[in-house]
């Protein structure tokens, strides 16, 4: 009976390791794509600088795990370039694109 428990509990884990990493997986290309349509949509940005700056929305959520860092850069951003985009745009972008990625890496495995 213990092993029954035991290899459940290492199933769990399993389970838990994979959700985790496909999380991991779905936030960063949440990050890239975010990054990609604010360099075009609103920064003018295309091709090597706009996936530059892709890049560097990844890399904010990797130094400092969380959105908040990434939401904090962008809107730092937003104000010296003078556009025109509203936290809470940004935050229902963020969730719209939280759900393309999911689907993304999903499909994926």
């Amino acid at each position: 009976m213990a092993d029954t428990f035991k290899e459940k509990g290492k199933g769990e884990e399993q389970k838990y390791n994979l959700s985790q990493e496909l999380l991991f997986k779905a936030n960063s290309r949440r990050n890239k794509l975010l990054g990609l349509w604010l360099s075009e949509q609103h920064f003018g940005l295309q091709g090597a600088a706009a996936q530059e700056y892709a890049n560097e929305l990844v890399m904010i959520d990797l130094d400092a795990p969380g959105i908040e860092n990434v939401i904090e850069k962008i809107m730092l951003d937003v104000e010296k370039r003078a556009c025109k985009l509203s936290e809470q745009l940004l935050r229902e972008k963020i969730a719209e694109l939280q759900k393309v990625a999911e689907n993304q890496v999903k499909n994926e495995e």
